[in-house]
């Protein structure tokens, strides 16, 4: 019994000695956190989706806090949230405008050929290495539905063979539009009523061999459009929306009809 005794106390004493360095250490050694950084981050949605460009919420709350981002970096938190963490900075969020992704064809299976009929793993990155896809477009969608399958918000269906997107459920993440093999998904204004839903930059004759809604180049909407909002570049009609006024004169002239309307909007069930 008298030989445990020493190893037991000392021991126990190397452990109190121990136990005080580290206390002396946590203390000498700690890393103060800002307390901005902790409430700007109570202030973000959480969602962690990298659409602000930064390793996820927390590290977007500490560029803020650090003043290396604006206060409205969030896409999806919006102009509340913007608000929020503008108010914790004591700074001015200003006026966001609110943007969602798009989907620029409308070429489905009724409506654009297909050159093979696929069955394999339903993943666009996949079927586009075959022959760039089963469509004789090269700039469709593939309607394997990737962006579906990434998409956190449940915005996306797949609908005939086309990715629709819901406007009221699009938080603008980006996420499909990082996914897409086609790069065919884009970021538009939520308050533009009209968008050429076409990517192709085949001329006009083999764009009407391929699909029936695709943009043909006939320049109709660049000749027509009153405030001069039509570019047109690469066989391509584009909308420049800082200067379209939804007039919608552009949807009623296009005889491919490939010219959208979010007015008809698509509710993804």
């Amino acid at each position: 019994m008298e030989n445990m005794i020493l190893p037991v106390s000392v021991l126990g004493g190397l452990g109190l000695l121990f136990g005080v360095l580290l206390s002396v250490a946590s203390k000498v050694f700690a890393v103060e956190v800002d307390p901005k950084i902790s409430a700007v981050l109570d202030a973000l949605p959480g969602a962690n989706c990298g659409a602000c460009g930064f390793p996820g919420c927390e590290g977007l709350a500490t560029a803020i806090a650090e003043g290396k981002a604006p206060v409205n970096s969030c896409p999806i938190g919006g102009q509340k949230v913007a608000d929020n963490v503008a108010d914790i900075m004591g700074l001015n969020a200003g006026n966001m405008e609110r943007k969602v992704a798009v989907v620029l064809c409308q070429g489905s299976k009724e409506k654009a050929k297909d050159k093979y009929k696929y069955e394999g793993i339903q993943d666009c990155r996949i079927q586009g290495q075959l022959a760039d896809g089963c469509k004789y477009c090269n700039y469709g969608c593939s309607g394997c539905g990737t962006c579906f399958d990434v998409c956190d918000f449940d915005a996306i269906r797949m609908v005939d063979g086309v990715a629709v997107i819901d406007k009221e459920k699009c938080t603008a993440c980006m996420k499909c539009i990082k996914v897409c093999p086609k790069h065919i998904i884009e970021l538009v204004p939520y308050d533009n009523e009209y968008i050429v839903k076409c990517k192709s930059e085949d001329k006009g004759k083999e764009v009407r061999g391929n699909c029936s809604i695709g943009c043909i180049g006939c320049k109709i909407c660049v000749k027509n459009c009153p405030v001069d909002a039509f570019t047109f570049e690469n066989n391509l009609a584009k909308i420049n929306y800082d200067k379209c006024t939804n007039c919608g004169i552009c949807q009623e002239k296009c005889p491919t009809k490939c010219i959208y309307t979010s007015n008809e909007k698509v509710v993804v069930n």
